[in-house]
């Protein structure tokens, strides 16, 4: 299920989301892409992250999906990222959402179970793909799964969201202009004469 995508205009808008977790100290692989920046502190990390809200088995089930929806192909996915973290992060702090997402767990691994017999991760890959595409694909949709595409709708917005603000994420976006530099570098365009007004960096 990769290909999950995010448009560079609404940069912003997931930056603002992400930045209430930024100071959190408990994120083992999770940072904030711009957290580094000034804040040496961030760069300790314990060795493992103990979840806020979600139980042992819930927050396997939060990793295992949000890997499968940003999958670690040639370049690192959520699981590189620490998204499940951020995810039990932000979960943790909005009480309109724990149960929406409670109830999708339990969801899942009924549907799972009638389906396969199984809980969803005892599931091989291949089953948990099968379980999840209607969900999470209008063209495969099924009736009696409204419950679950919502709450898979919601798994992915907040993988992505996790994803995108993360230090790995973000330079996965490739836009130049949001690299970070330790000093402001030198104007590529030195022989535009709309630049020669300007001072000379220093050497």
């Amino acid at each position: 299920m990769a290909g999950q995508g995010v448009h560079r205009r609404e940069i912003l808008r997931i930056l603002g989301t992400a930045a209430a977790a930024a100071s959190f100290p408990g994120f083992s692989k999770w940072g904030f892409a711009c957290g580094h920046v000034g804040n040496a502190t961030l760069h300790i990390k314990p060795p493992e992250y103990r979840p806020q809200f979600f139980s042992p088995s819930e927050y396997a089930m939060i990793e295992r999906l949000s890997e499968i929806i940003i999958p670690s192909d040639q370049t690192p996915g959520a699981k590189e990222a620490g998204v499940a973290e951020f995810i039990d992060f932000m979960i943790a702090h909005d009480p309109e959402k724990q149960y929406p997402f409670r109830t999708g767990l339990v969801w899942l691994n009924s549907h799972s179970e009638r389906l396969h017999g199984k809980r969803f991760l005892e599931l091989t890959p291949a089953q948990q793909l099968s379980v999840l595409e209607p969900l999470g694909f209008k063209d495969k949709a099924r009736r009696g799964e409204e419950l679950g595409r919502k709450f898979f709708a919601s798994m992915r917005e907040y993988t992505v969201t996790g994803f995108y603000t993360s230090e790995i994420g973000f330079k996965e976006l490739g836009n130049p202009a949001l690299k970070f530099y330790s000093e402001s570098p030198e104007c590529p365009h030195k022989g535009d004469p709309e630049h020669l007004h300007l001072p000379q960096t220093k050497s």
